[in-house]
């Protein structure tokens, strides 16, 4: 066979190669920089900042979306919820959200969202298309964390002074239960099946986990770091792998990422990441997990499949939020 030949044959086999495999996952991150009052757009295939869009005062948590057209952003200090244009970045409405919106989170249909209002001890409810609200759920004091289960049914919300988890009827928009956690409770994620809960207690440096079905905490994951302060140890961002093997827990100015066991909670290691990291989102595929820190003004993105971090993406002034989507 001739070497012309050989190498066409090369080139089909290739090529039949990448036609199977397909093209690498593109995806878009989006960053909210509470002191910057903007948020950092990112490829996630480059690992570069490809627009800086603005917004109001001190943005905290961010989501998109169903469709992905749409960016909603907490404007804190605004007392309002922007909503962004993904296509132009271009704020194109804003709702109604009560004081001091936190952190929120969108029904699996699109529709309400669920906001969690700091300053005023109630979550808010909002018809997004109406820019309507829906009801007003009276909650602790101080209320971050917001979790929703896989089948939209039990709406939590963490209050970090009264230090409870509230289980809200997403039906009734009524309190079922409440469950003591750890001091200052910051985030909620439940597993994939929706049979438990993990809750991170910031002062308390603890992770609860409720069974959710019991509504009682069954295990609470401690972290020990040689040569880092306990007290440096303030667990908040959490995201668990679909597949329900692992958990990623963010530990605030200890500068790392716990990889934990999600079926024994065995913490596994700890992963450097930038200073004060903050929140955590995996990419859509799951091979991703983008970590935004608020001291060292970056992220950084850990490949899951090696638990390395792989980059570190410069941004804007005090990183919180993060939110990822399909291109």
């Amino acid at each position: 066979m001739s070497r012309r030949v050989e190498a066409g044959l090369s080139v089909i086999a290739l090529g039949a190669w990448f036609a199977l495999c397909g093209p690498a996952a593109a995806f878009t991150a989006y960053v909210t920089n509470e002191k910057g009052n903007s948020v950092s757009v990112i490829d996630t295939t480059t690992m570069a900042v490809t627009a800086t869009w603005k917004v109001g005062r001190r943005p905290r948590g961010v989501t998109l979306s169903k469709d992905g057209k749409e960016l909603f952003v907490c404007a804190s200090d605004d007392d309002r919820i922007d909503v962004l244009d993904t296509s132009s970045g271009k704020v194109v409405r804003s709702l109604r959200s009560g004081p001091d919106p936190e952190q929120f989170i969108l029904a699996a249909s699109g529709n309400p969202l669920y906001v969690a209002n700091e300053d005023d001890s109630q979550v808010t409810i909002i018809d997004i298309e109406k820019n309507k609200v829906l009801a007003e759920v009276p909650v602790g004091v101080e209320p971050e964390g917001m979790g929703l289960s896989p089948d939209g049914s039990i709406l939590v919300n963490t209050s970090e002074t009264t230090n409870m988890a509230h289980f809200i009827d997403t039906k009734t928009f009524q309190v079922i239960d409440n469950v003591l956690v750890d001091a200052r409770p910051r985030f909620a994620e439940f597993t994939a099946d929706g049979k438990f809960l993990w809750v991170s207690a910031e002062v308390g440096g603890t992770v609860s986990v409720i069974d959710v079905a019991q509504r009682r905490v069954i295990k609470k994951i401690t972290f020990k770091i040689p040569s880092v302060n306990d007290e440096a140890i303030q667990p908040v961002g959490i995201r668990i792998t679909k597949d329900g093997t692992k958990a990623f827990v963010a530990l605030g100015p200890a500068n790392r990422v716990a990889v934990v066991d999600a079926k024994t909670y065995e913490v596994e290691k700890y992963l450097p990441v930038g200073q004060r990291v903050w929140q955590l989102a995996f990419t859509p595929d799951q091979k991703q997990l983008f970590t935004t820190n608020g001291t060292s003004n970056d992220v950084s993105v850990i490949d899951v499949a090696s638990e390395k971090v792989v980059k570190s993406i410069p941004v804007g002034l005090l990183p919180w939020g993060v939110a990822i989507s399909p291109n």
